[in-house]
């Protein structure tokens, strides 16, 4: 008798758990979320191409499809287009430069899209802005070059691009895995006031991000290193509404695959991620890459009258259906 009464117990405090669980990250009893998505513009307004078989070594120049808009990625003309269409967010890909600057351009070399040899770091600011960045891209193989000779002067400076947007929210991204950079980003950014960092974001490898936020501890970062810090504990306990002290003012970025199985997705998971002054955004596929929301399709995935952010290579097919324009 007093056996069966203690699984009785059990079975009811189980069922009770699942039931706290349930109610505790269902969306059903989720405070109520209004407003359109975060659109974060990658590269700005630039041009895109086939993901098909891509590497780490791949020049996407080389692959680009047929030129729909005049822009060119990571320049002031690519943001200021991606801006006026509706983005929130734009994010640009920084390398250090010789004289101790910052360039704003993709690759570690120059050979793919540009008219130069070798890597950035070896170049002075000067002499980038002497090479045309839009020198390699092609959409036929080599057969015409729409773009050759139009992008002289176009690579910026970082103090460039701060400056000539000095409101706007930029995701900054360091393309190494130098603790050195992180360093040198720290001094350039510590001239800014809180409320111009609070715009900002960076992420990287570990150990730029790490020296960065050593040196700005309040500034708003990622790596694979914080990324980790926060969702294997809150995969462990988030079910509970506990958001772990890692999870605190960072930026997540989550691949579209991976997160429906987050507890409380999407609404409850945002809120406690918001409340905690950290930025959620959805990037497409299973992580690999940053593939992007880019098509009337793609926004289907999403779950109905989501308002987290939105990683997107086509800003200019997206925005449009927030009607957003400036």
């Amino acid at each position: 008798m007093l056996q069966k009464f203690t699984k009785r117990k059990v079975m009811y405090l189980f069922l009770f758990l699942l039931l706290f669980v349930y109610i505790n990250n269902s969306n059903f009893f989720a405070a109520k979320r209004t407003g359109d998505p975060l659109l974060l513009a990658h590269r700005g307004l630039a041009q895109t191409f086939s993901m098909e078989g891509i590497t780490g070594e791949t020049c996407t120049a080389e692959r680009i499809y047929p030129p729909e808009h005049p822009y060119l990625e990571n320049t002031i003309p690519s943001m200021e287009a991606a801006f006026a269409i509706g983005a929130d967010i734009v994010e640009f890909d920084i390398h250090p430069t010789k004289d101790g600057q910052f360039a704003v351009f993709h690759d570690w070399t120059l050979d793919c899209r540009t008219n130069g040899k070798g890597v950035t770091r070896d170049h002075t600011m000067a002499e980038l802005k002497s090479l045309d960045i839009g020198y390699g891209y092609t959409a036929d193989n080599g057969k015409t070059f729409p773009f050759r000779g139009k992008g002289i002067g176009l690579m910026p400076s970082l103090d460039e691009v701060l400056t000539h947007f000095p409101d706007r929210s930029f995701l900054i991204h360091i393309k190494s895995n130098d603790p050195q950079e992180g360093v040198q980003l720290a001094q350039y950014l510590s001239k800014f006031p809180k409320n111009r960092l609070d715009q900002l974001t960076v992420y990287g490898g570990d150990k730029p991000i790490d020296s960065l936020k050593k040196h700005l501890p309040n500034l708003r970062v990622m790596s694979k290193a914080t990324m980790k810090s926060c969702m294997v504990p809150y995969i462990a306990v988030g079910w509970t509404g506990y958001v772990p002290s890692s999870c605190e003012n960072t930026l997540l970025l989550i691949p579209e695959k991976i997160a429906p199985w987050l507890w409380g997705w999407p609404n409850k998971f945002l809120n406690r991620m918001e409340n905690v002054g950290t930025h959620v955004i959805v990037v497409a596929g299973n992580g690999g890459w940053t593939e992007g929301f880019d098509t009337v399709e793609d926004m289907k995935r999403l779950p109905s009258n989501y308002t987290g952010g939105i990683w997107t290579n086509r800003i200019d097919r997206i925005a449009p259906l927030f009607q957003r324009q400036e």
